[in-house]
């Protein structure tokens, strides 16, 4: 299956299901809340902010932004359940006067030009059948001056193993993920300065080593509700061992990259600014 729509509606029907909550918890990107915070960092949130945050899934991102920077957030998820959940806890929360969740498309945003002070994308862009539309996307909600922060699994598709070249892969967002550096071109190209490059590897073998402990609990436990949702766990473990070792040879790995909206007109086609690699930090030129 290649056809854009199939796709889109794929993964908001695999990304709102009990299933994905069951295996990923309360964040549905490595990392969890620790990278959602160090994404927020990079951009330097501050307090009366307002936020995008792109495919927003379930609402746990948007809900600690607002909670933990006092910004106000619109999260936008393909998902009309996502959506509907989301703003349940938005409710639940007390946070209903400054958070809000709305159906929409990443790559034709329900939103006016310039609106926002920052975008957040968090393990999405990865799935977007046009990613460059997306970024544009991005650059026309941003105000002059505002940024844009993805967290993003990166694969050398040259390179990945058969079992990571599927459409279950695509939805698990590895068989179109592509380099940090080509994201960083996505971003470039779209009119944005790229600040900050930062690869966070190890996230994404924690969460391979999540999935699987949690679908063995699930064979072991409840074989029957997997086995509803029509998953095979013993063709599962193939497949996070292909990933495992994708990961190990370099082939897979998770990245932090962030951008600016310039202020002026004046072209934004080198990447500057702060490139780190870990904790070590290089300055572009």
């Amino acid at each position: 299956m290649t056809d854009p729509g199939d796709i889109k509606a794929c993964c908001a029907t695999a990304y709102s299901s009990d299933l994905v909550a069951m295996l990923l918890g309360d964040s549905y990107h490595p990392g969890g809340s620790t990278l959602t915070r160090r994404l927020a960092t990079a951009l330097e949130l501050r307090a009366g902010q307002t936020v995008l945050d792109v495919a927003s899934g379930r609402g746990t991102s948007a809900l600690m932004i607002a909670h933990e920077y006092d910004v106000t957030v619109t999260g936008i998820d393909l998902s009309s359940a996502n959506v509907a959940l989301s703003n349940g806890a938005a409710q639940a929360g007390g946070l209903a006067d400054r958070v809000r969740f709305e159906l929409g498309d990443a790559e034709k945003l329900p939103c006016p030009d310039g609106a926002f002070g920052a975008v957040v994308c968090e393990s999405a862009l990865c799935t977007f059948p046009d990613k460059p539309a997306a970024a544009r996307e991005f650059a026309r909600v941003l105000k002059p001056g505002g940024r844009v922060g993805i967290t993003d699994v990166t694969a050398d598709r040259d390179r990945l193993p058969p079992e990571l070249t599927t459409l279950s892969a695509w939805i698990a967002c590895v068989a179109d993920a592509r380099p940090a550096t080509e994201y960083a071109d996505i971003l470039t190209d779209a009119g944005l300065r790229v600040t900050d490059i930062e690869h966070h590897d190890a996230a994404i073998s924690r969460m391979i080593d999540q999935i699987e402990a949690r679908l063995q609990f699930l064979r072991l436990t409840s074989r029957s509700k997997l086995e509803a949702y029509g998953v095979d766990v013993d063709r599962a473990a193939p497949v996070l061992s292909a990933a495992r070792a994708a990961v190990t040879d370099g082939v897979l790995g998770y990245a932090l990259v962030a951008a600016e909206k310039p202020t002026t007109d004046r072209s934004a086609s080198a990447v500057t600014g702060r490139v780190r690699a870990g904790s070590q930090s290089v300055r572009g030129s």
